[in-house]
């Protein structure tokens, strides 16, 4: 179980934390603050779809990361949202795609691999929630072969939350490179065609 410890948010943010917000639809929307390293740690093994128990002054929360703002400069994290779940309801989330495996059409018929999706939206209770999903594509043998929602292998608990014909990933056909076709040039010609011009020019009166 990951957990966040919390402090209650007044006018300033103590050196070493970033502020951040909780809410649910039945939970009231909260400031606090939460240590950036503690945040770290917890984000690289969450992501947002790994449920966080964010303990308060007024008890422990279950929730997911949300959104989280990043510093443009220096990509640490600036603020953090998070959703409070209703317990014991299943909820929505989209979860980062792991492609695994070697494809035939890639290494035998120098195919292209295509990763249409790289997050597919599930449903489940939030216990059963995957950090990740794998997707295995040593089955895309052909240029004809593709990868649908419903080929993959979810965890016990966990539904798709699109159309199962919805496809994860193809292979496309290697594109031929045009040669270029260059004209040869017969610069003997060129200067034939350019002394006999001159030649004419110098043959014609000049009009008065």
């Amino acid at each position: 179980m990951l957990v966040l410890e919390t402090k209650k948010r007044e006018n300033k943010t103590p050196e070493g934390f970033i502020p951040a917000v909780f809410y649910g639809k039945t939970t009231p929307s909260e400031s606090v603050s939460i240590s950036v390293i503690d945040f770290k740690k917890v984000w690289k093994e969450a992501g947002e779809s790994t449920v966080v128990t964010l303990k308060t002054e007024n008890g422990d929360h279950d929730a997911l990361i949300h959104d989280v703002q990043f510093n443009v400069m220096s990509e640490e994290p600036t603020h953090v949202d998070f959703y409070v779940f209703e317990k014991g309801k299943k909820i929505e989330v989209e979860v980062p795609l792991v492609f695994e495996g070697k494809s035939p059409a890639v290494l035998d018929l120098g195919g292209i691999l295509v990763k249409v999706i790289h997050d597919l939206a599930i449903e489940a209770a939030p216990q059963n929630l995957p950090h990740t999903i794998p997707v295995d594509i040593s089955t895309l043998v052909s240029f004809d072969s593709v990868i649908m929602a419903k080929d993959l292998v979810l965890p016990e608990g966990v539904a798709l939350s699109v159309e199962p014909e919805e496809i994860v990933a193809s292979i496309a056909q290697p594109k031929e490179e045009e040669e270029e076709v260059v004209a040869e040039v017969d610069l003997s010609q060129i200067e034939v065609e350019k002394k006999g011009k001159k030649e004419e020019e110098e043959e014609t009166p000049e009009k008065k």
